[in-house]
């Protein structure tokens, strides 16, 4: 029974239900949402970035574009939404009543301050008011106040000033949320947590470009005939989210709480956050795309897995996967393998042979008669691009050769080519 299962997790001192957040975003953008959102079963929430009124709040308009692709919708989305635009007496009364009417489902403020003086002033606010921790946006790659946003996660001494004068302000768990525009995330973190940071946050969104109109030649999302670089969520970042999240849990310098986010829509995506080290989970993209209720999916889905693994309680799960993770030196070179192909399901499409032929190890001769690929098994590459490709699920799959099997390393040369350079001279460099 679904009894047996413990979804819950202790997540810098502070208990969640499940691991599932709403994060800083529009999701989480009034306590009128929030109270929807869990009443469809998500724990906690990472309020949307408050505003401390001394700079006013316009959002441009679009707020958003989508990037869809071959048929799938929203496979990223770009946004230019600043911090909240709502008055910060109002969000702190919005505080006051999630905490009233949901004690139990913990309340995270996000705050970016302008000044360091405002760090401490919204830190002090948000605890005052019911919040049981806060969460530091180091991160937003749009804003559009110079000295905020990820302009402060990309400097360092700034994350650890304003981290440790956040601490000082408060006794509540403080997280840092580190920007993902950037090489390697551990550095900044390492410095959020030598300001007092108890846990890290990560990733935010991705500075990109969703796309172009090709007939106003503006860059999408189009603001009356201007675009810009902004922040890019949704599927298509989660493996540099995994990236990042793996990056820290590896770190053991770092060795803090981690709240993963980044292209989450189904409870395997979550799972593979908690695979690699995070222990709370927060979401965005995936409630603009299907509403609030793919959480019911989330605990759903990892409910059952665990009870087919045989796994009581989520925080067994927690970075389950990092010992398999390992740099690329530590291959088994030794160990090769190549394509098998279930032919009687082939449906004769020819995907196999193109991709082959045109970007792999040419390894496919081509049945014309029956409409069939042929395999030449010792010049299989085991790229395994023609797997990738086959609209058939499973009909091409990977085997283990055994130790003796050699393949083919080089393609054969036209004879004819290869003697006429043969007796060509080698250029010199100058000359290249």
């Amino acid at each position: 029974t679904k009894k047996n299962i413990d979804l819950s997790i202790d997540f810098c001192g502070v208990k969640f239900k499940n691991p599932f957040l709403l994060s800083s975003s529009p999701v989480s953008n009034s306590a009128e949402m929030v109270a929807e959102a869990y009443e469809a079963g998500w724990s906690g929430v990472v309020f949307k970035t408050l505003n401390s009124d001394r700079i006013p709040i316009i959002h441009p308009s679009p707020r958003m574009g989508p990037y869809h692709y071959e048929g799938k919708k929203l496979v990223a989305l770009q946004n230019v939404e600043q911090i909240s635009d709502r008055p910060l007496k109002d969000n702190l009364m919005d505080f006051l009543y999630l905490k009233k009417n949901y004690p139990d489902h913990p309340l995270i403020s996000s705050i970016m301050g302008f000044s360091n003086d405002e760090w401490e002033y919204l830190a002090k606010v948000s605890e005052d008011n019911g919040a049981d921790m806060l969460e530091l946006n180091f991160s937003c790659p749009h804003m559009a106040v110079e000295g905020t946003g990820h302009h402060v996660g990309q400097a360092f001494d700034l994350i650890e000033k304003f981290t440790e004068t956040v601490k000082n302000a408060v006794s509540i768990p403080v997280l840092a949320k580190m920007t993902p525009n950037i090489t390697d995330m551990t550095e900044p973190a390492l410095y959020a947590k030598r300001g007092g940071a108890d846990g890290i946050a990560a990733i935010n969104t991705v500075s990109g470009i969703s796309g172009v109109g090709l007939d106003d030649l503006v860059p999408k999302p189009n603001i009356f005939g201007i675009g810009a670089i902004s922040g890019t969520s949704g599927p298509a970042i989660k493996p540099i989210g995994l990236r990042f999240i793996a990056d820290m849990a590896q770190c053991e310098e770092l060795s803090l709480p981690l709240s993963g986010i980044g292209g989450i829509e189904t409870w395997i995506d979550c799972l593979e956050y908690i695979l690699m080290g995070a222990a709370t989970i927060q979401v965005t993209t995936g409630i603009i795309h299907y509403g609030y209720r793919i959480v019911e999916d989330m605990i759903e889905g990892l409910s059952d897995f665990m009870r087919e693994k045989g796994i009581d309680k989520v925080e067994n799960l927690v970075g389950k996967a990092l010992g398999n993770l390992k740099t690329t030196d530590n291959f088994q070179l030794e160990r090769q393998g190549m394509a098998q192909y279930d032919l009687d399901r082939c449906v004769g499409c020819g995907q196999c042979y193109i991709v082959c032929k045109d970007a792999a190890g040419q390894a496919l001769d081509w049945d014309a008669e029956n409409r069939l690929p042929k395999l030449i098994e010792e010049k299989c590459l085991s790229c395994m691009i023609c797997s990738f490709v086959c609209p058939v699920d499973d009909l091409i799959t990977f085997k283990e050769m055994p130790k003796d099997w050699q393949r083919k390393e080089t393609q054969v040369m036209d004879l004819s080519l290869a003697n006429k350079l043969k007796h060509q001279p080698i250029p010199k460099i100058e000359e290249l």
